[in-house]
């Protein structure tokens, strides 16, 4: 998206904006005498018998003389980003539902309050004006040229903001576009075009290298597809100077069909979007490499389909993955951390810092927090504490969760190692985190994050559409956290 921002230090007025069709009015808790255009709010606002605090709550949208519409909103200072992210989506939808070429924003309050909001209601607009995928015949987008911002200039272009949302647009798209136009081989094509884009080291670890080096726990999900064009997918951003050195994982599963434990057709519905981990580690690494953050990122991507055919696995099977532990399997459904589980390895075999994976993995985890917040599960308390207050600056909330050693006894097997799963369900979340844990080599440091609230009715935060791109700007304050 080619976007200009102009930023201008004097206060709006009625004459600055006498052009201006779409209006962002962001207030405090004061109420400006001198607010261009304040006569048509407090008359709005008398008339629905509202009070001038409450736009804290609900954003007002009213009618310009000039045939423009404005929208009214104030940010608290007590509210916290997923709060102010949330009601400035509220308060930009009507304008960005129009597609406006240009919107304008009007900020008030003290210098630093101006900046926060600025930025935060910078990448509100812009993250929701990105085109995503759509085959309706009659659909015409516009996109938004120009964004105007009276009442603050800052020292900067928003740069920062706008590799945040090119990595939560890649997420978002990847993450929407229909199966039969993602499937594992053209999901591996577009990830060499974007390497070759970014500078990216690329190597690829397909089905007959799985199977020769004994990743036997991927290997099981990827044969039962036709073509078995399922492979874990290895890609490497460096900078000049590396503080850190940080893994990031993600599930690929671009269909879920559940395998012999067929789903039925309610929870079928939307597999195509199984594949979110694995877009969110590319939307985070998209993001860090135009951020030029300094580290060195090796992302992996467990990219496969659970399908059902003669050579698809089964219950009961015992496979043995990449570490050597044989696993039993008890669900064909739970094939995510199947995939997971030799990637992994491959991950913590390079030794790095820190493994941050990211999967839709669990119902359990949706169970526990519905989809308004994800959770998180690690194996050092101390990644948990630094994910729930990275969450907390992005704006993307996070809910830590015990990795206790004592659930792992129900992953007890007769005839193997361990079982992949149980068929009670339970606390199925730590459960597949226990497992997962087996699978990391020389004790790397690991966060698992279990994405309930990929895909929101309505959005969630600062995105409009269902499905958000959760994940990303989590993922980039943590590997921020870690540089610091």
């Amino acid at each position: 998206m080619s976007l200009k921002l102009v930023q201008n230090a004097a206060i709006c007025t009625e004459k600055s904006l006498s052009s201006e069709k779409h209006v962002l009015f962001i207030l405090t808790e004061k109420e400006e005498n001198e607010l261009a255009f304040g006569e048509i709010l407090r008359t709005k606002l008398n008339r629905i018998n509202g009070e001038y605090k409450d736009l804290n709550k609900t954003p007002l949208i009213a009618d310009l003389p000039n045939n423009g519409v404005a929208s009214f909103v104030i940010l608290s200072s007590d509210l916290n980003m997923f709060q102010r992210h949330s009601l400035l989506r509220k308060a930009l939808k009507p304008l960005l539902d129009e597609q406006p070429t240009e919107l304008a924003m009007c900020l008030f309050g003290d210098d630093a309050t101006r900046e926060a909001h600025a930025c935060a209601a910078y990448y509100v607009a812009t993250v929701n004006v990105t085109e995503l995928p759509s085959r309706k015949k009659e659909i015409k987008f516009k996109l938004l040229k120009n964004i105007s911002i009276y009442g603050h200039k800052a020292s900067h272009d928003y740069n920062y903001v706008n590799a945040r949302v090119a990595g939560n647009t890649l997420c978002r798209q990847l993450t929407i576009t229909p199966p039969n136009e993602l499937t594992p081989t053209i999901y591996r094509q577009k990830i060499v075009t974007l390497a070759k884009l970014n500078g990216w080291e690329h190597e690829e670890f397909d089905m007959p290298t799985l199977k020769k080096i004994g990743a036997g726990a991927f290997y099981a999900v990827g044969q039962g597809s036709y073509p078995q064009d399922a492979a874990i997918v290895h890609l490497t951003y460096t900078h000049n100077n590396p503080k850190k050195h940080i893994a990031l994982v993600g599930k690929g599963i671009c269909f879920d069909t559940g395998g012999h434990n067929i789903k039925p057709a309610k929870y079928m519905q939307g597999m195509h979007e199984d594949m979110n981990g694995s877009a969110v580690a590319l939307g985070i690494l998209l993001a860090a490499t135009q951020q030029q953050l300094e580290v060195k990122i090796d992302c992996w991507l467990a990219i496969a389909q659970n399908h059902i055919g003669p050579q698809a696995y089964k219950q009961n099977d015992v496979v043995t993955a990449l570490n050597g532990m044989t696993i039993e399997v008890v669900h064909t459904d739970a094939e995510g951390r199947m995939v997971l589980a030799d990637t992994l390895t491959l991950a913590s075999r390079k030794k790095p810092d820190v493994i941050l994976d990211f999967a839709t993995l669990t119902g359990s985890m949706i169970s526990a927090l519905g989809d308004r917040m994800s959770g998180v599960i690690s194996n050092r308390p101390e990644l948990s504490c630094k994910a729930v207050g990275a969450g907390v600056i992005a704006g993307e909330r996070i809910v830590a969760f015990p990795y206790d050693e004592d659930y792992e006894s129900d992953l007890d097997s007769d005839i193997a190692d361990i079982k992949q799963c149980t068929l009670e369900g339970g606390a199925d979340h730590i459960h597949a985190a226990r497992f997962l844990g087996r699978f990391i080599e020389n004790d790397v440091a690991w966060l698992h994050t279990d994405l309930s609230s990929a895909n929101r009715k309505g959005g969630l935060g600062a995105v409009q559409s269902d499905t958000n791109g959760f994940g990303v700007g989590f993922g980039l304050e943590m590997i921020k956290s870690l540089l610091a």
